[in-house]
């Protein structure tokens, strides 16, 4: 799956998790998960290439412990969960 199908999924599935998604330019300087007035939040800076802005999706939703008992789409599993290395 390309990065902007990647994104959209990420979206979309920030959508079912009760995310208000806003795309904004933000100059480059902010973007993420939060709160404001008791609804959830991700803000993406469309200043930057889909590739950070898939970033910013995933790093928001890593940060939010209810992607570990909601199915998550099969594209973003490896992204959310990555591989973790055996201790050596």
């Amino acid at each position: 799956m390309h990065t902007v199908e990647l994104y959209e999924c990420a979206k979309q599935f920030a959508g079912t998790l009760g995310y208000d998604v806003r795309e904004e330019n933000l100059g480059g300087v902010g973007g993420g998960a939060c709160e404001v007035a008791g609804r959830k939040c991700l803000f993406i800076d469309v200043t930057l290439s889909a590739g950070e802005q898939l970033d910013q999706v995933l790093h928001g939703l890593g940060r939010d412990p209810r992607i570990y008992v909601t199915a998550v789409p099969e594209a973003l599993r490896s992204r959310l969960f990555p591989p973790r290395r055996a201790a050596a």
